[in-house]
């Protein structure tokens, strides 16, 4: 099935699809990091949305999140 471009959030708020482009794009935006920090991120600590916030703020990458 095609992917539903009209979407403006992840499928599952949950996890990151970093093999969804939009998907990346759309986390990249609400941390406002570049897709090779995202990459790292979820590479060191796997798709978790929160574990992955973790790991952008003990490495500096946002102070606070919304």
């Amino acid at each position: 099935m095609p992917d539903d471009l009209r979407r403006k959030q992840p499928e599952d708020p949950n996890k990151i699809n970093i093999n969804q482009a939009w998907e990346v794009n759309y986390w990249c935006s609400k941390y406002g990091v570049s897709k090779k920090v995202l990459e790292n991120a979820v590479k060191a600590v796997g798709v978790s949305v929160k574990e992955v916030e973790k790991w952008l703020r003990n490495h500096g990458y946002v102070n606070t999140l919304n």
